[in-house]
């Protein structure tokens, strides 16, 4: 293949993996692949003298894809030229001093402050055209939204979400699918939310990197200057050291030991001249501006055997490939496994058992295959789910091809179920949460509720899972020793029957009685006429037993148990009378304590006051509250905590 059809090439591969991550916000190749067929294609344009018009290198960004308005830049925001190596740095600097900072990995944005208030926010977008988004910036986590300056102020920065706030906002999305791959990702989407209260939970911070002007300040001819009268403003700036080609290499060297206690998630490093008119006078190329390099690391490889891709099914019911290597050492850690993302990537890097492939860690954090030096592309793409052993098939989306099991009853896809059935108001497994519960499914540990209280078979595998230990899981059999004494009603609303919850499964025991026969022989007629049921209620709950798969496991959970009832338990002193709950209470945890309190002494809780309702518990009597306002016109009584444990003989609990 001759110079200018390889260039054609590596623009159109380029491009369609530009669009498909800053337009779509999927990952089709490593930032390592892209990063090398990039540098390939500059230097074969610079060889040739051939440009094409529609060239990464050429062209910055693509056109955002959103209803949030959209403002054009008064001057463009260009890239920055970049190099990996230390000494190219060195004489890039030559005699002048710099300003050396973190290259942070999120979304730059431009503030503008008039009168002393932030009146403006806009997204780099395409560098040419950004997104206004002044509504989400204003709930930034550290941006001032006044300042003591009030002439007319332009800065430029980077919101960014820090590892443990994206660590800790990914672990509450439920699905698998739902969770974001990276910081960076979470805080593309967290910023150009259309509403903002979306982007105040997100915690996103804004750390100023250029300030671009401000009237009537002489700054000395100096970007330190600069930064340091941006502190004073009460702006958050990248952390920075003032270079000069002595120390250069010394201070890379700093930032990179620095890297891995990081909070905050960067791609390497930039340089400014401090000199700022210096600076200017070197004007830009049409894609780069000549005051400030980027540093990118060079990183760290290591060449390992492909020996295993382990397929990892979600609750969504997409397969995901894992390559399983040989162990091998990156930035100071041991590193076996790497995401492969979808099978576009396992395709692009032709993977094969038994390949001889590089691997890295992106930006010294995520671990990535870099390479197959080998590519036999000898991988068969499983068949049959490795959960349940149902049928999979590959679907094609964005120009990005996933495997999916198409088994509506895979285990995999039923990972809420088993993590209702350990919640505190079922069995109350403590510590077992749903992202364990989703890696025990995918190992085959759990098939049903029944498997959880034999895990102890799988002692050694759970020991030895990432994130588990002996103490461990220790823990968790504990735990699961300790659910097994439980209740009747409880049990019920384990199973996660349509409809039932907690108290239906209380009024329901307490009608036909806590006798295994009693439960799944209950008819229709009789459930509907029980107070609180109903026609729905009592349907769902008879055709759950009306399946004999149900009623085989239900019976099963029966030989792991010790089952009480305890909404019989006692005199029913509180029979026939309904409660609402308002305000907070000082007696009991929390309000569910109470309400359970209420129905194991017969008595019934609801969520609104109407002429059924007997007392309105709430400790503010003399509140101004709806619920006091509505207790007050139907002459509901209301009464405190207090008097509700003297009107119930639980004087004890006082």
């Amino acid at each position: 293949m001759n110079k200018l059809d390889r260039i054609k090439e590596l623009v159109e591969v380029l491009n369609k993996a530009g669009e498909s991550y800053y337009a779509k916000g999927v990952e089709i190749m490593s930032n390592y692949e892209y990063d090398k067929l990039y540098d390939e294609l500059a230097t074969l344009e610079k060889e040739t003298g051939y440009i094409q018009s529609d060239s990464p290198t050429v062209n910055v960004g693509y056109e955002v894809l959103s209803e949030l308005p959209k403002e054009k830049h008064e001057s463009p925001m260009l890239s920055l030229d970049k190099t990996k190596e230390p000494d190219a740095l060195v004489s890039w600097l030559g005699e002048q001093e710099g300003i050396l900072s973190w290259k942070l990995d999120g979304l730059t944005i431009v503030l503008t402050y008039e009168g002393g208030e932030l009146v403006k926010a806009v997204t780099r977008g395409n560098g040419e055209v950004g997104e206004i988004i002044t509504n989400n910036a204003r709930v930034f986590k550290n941006v001032p939204l006044f300042i003591p300056y009030k002439e007319k102020l332009v800065l430029r920065g980077e919101a960014i979400i820090t590892y443990s706030d994206f660590n800790e906002i990914n672990n509450k999305l439920p699905d698998t699918d739902a969770k974001y791959k990276n910081p960076r990702n979470l805080c593309s989407g967290s910023v150009r939310q259309l509403n903002n209260k979306v982007t105040a939970e997100r915690n996103v911070r804004f750390y100023a990197f250029s300030l671009v002007s401000a009237d009537g300040v002489d700054f000395r001819n100096s970007r330190k200057y600069q930064y340091e009268w941006l502190k004073t403003q009460g702006f958050e700036v990248v952390d920075y050291k003032v270079v000069t080609k002595d120390n250069l290499i010394i201070a890379i060297e700093e930032f990179e030991k620095a890297v891995a206690g990081n909070d905050f998630p960067s791609d390497g490093l930039v340089i400014t001249y401090d000199d700022i008119e210096y600076g200017i006078s070197l004007g830009r190329t049409a894609k780069f501006p000549r005051n400030s390099m980027a540093f990118k690391w060079t990183d760290e490889t290591a060449d390992t055997v492909l020996r295993e891709i382990e397929w990892s099914a979600s609750r969504t019911g997409l397969i995901n490939p894992v390559a399983i290597f040989d162990t091998v050492e990156l930035e100071g850690t041991l590193v076996s496994r790497a995401s492969v993302h979808n099978i576009s990537v396992m395709e692009s890097l032709e993977l094969g058992i038994g390949d001889t492939i590089s691997v890295f860690k992106a930006n010294m954090i995520i671990p990535q295959i870099a390479d197959n030096k080998t590519r036999s592309g000898n991988m068969e793409i499983p068949k049959i789910c490795p959960v349940c052993g149902g049928e999979t098939k590959i679907e094609q989306q964005n120009d990005v091809k996933s495997l999916y099991c198409v088994n509506p009853d895979c285990q995999a896809k039923h990972v809420k179920s088993f993590s209702h059935f350990v919640s505190r108001d079922a069995v109350n497994i403590d510590g077992l949460s749903e992202a364990t519960l989703e890696k025990f499914v995918q190992n085959g540990f759990l098939k049903t509720f029944v498997d959880l209280y034999h895990l102890d078979r799988y002692r050694e595998d759970i020991v030895n899972m990432e994130g588990f230990g002996v103490k461990s899981y220790d823990n968790l059999i504990n735990a699961i020793e300790k659910s097994r004494d439980t209740t009747m009603p409880k049990l019920i609303y384990s199973l996660g029957i349509s409809n039932v919850g907690l108290s239906n499964a209380k009024m329901i025991v307490k009608a036909i009685g806590a006798d295994a026969e009693s439960i799944v022989s209950a008819d229709r007629q009789t459930l509907e006429t029980v107070d609180g049921i109903g026609s729905v209620i009592a349907d769902s709950f008879v055709s759950y037993f009306e399946n004999d798969k149900n009623v085989e496991l239900f019976k099963a959970l029966l030989q792991e148990l010790s089952v009480e009832d305890d909404a019989v338990d006692g005199e029913q002193v509180l029979e026939g009378k309904t409660f609402v709950i308002t305000g907070s209470v000082t007696h009991f945890a929390n309000r569910n304590a109470l309400k359970e309190l209420i129905e194991s002494l017969g008595g019934k809780v609801t969520g609104s006051v109407t002429g059924n309702t007997s007392y309105l518990i709430n400790n503010d009597s003399t509140s101004g509250s709806s619920k006091n306002k509505t207790a007050a016109k139907l002459g509901v009584p209301v009464i405190t905590e207090e008097e509700f444990l003297v009107l119930a003989g639980k004087e004890d609990l006082m």
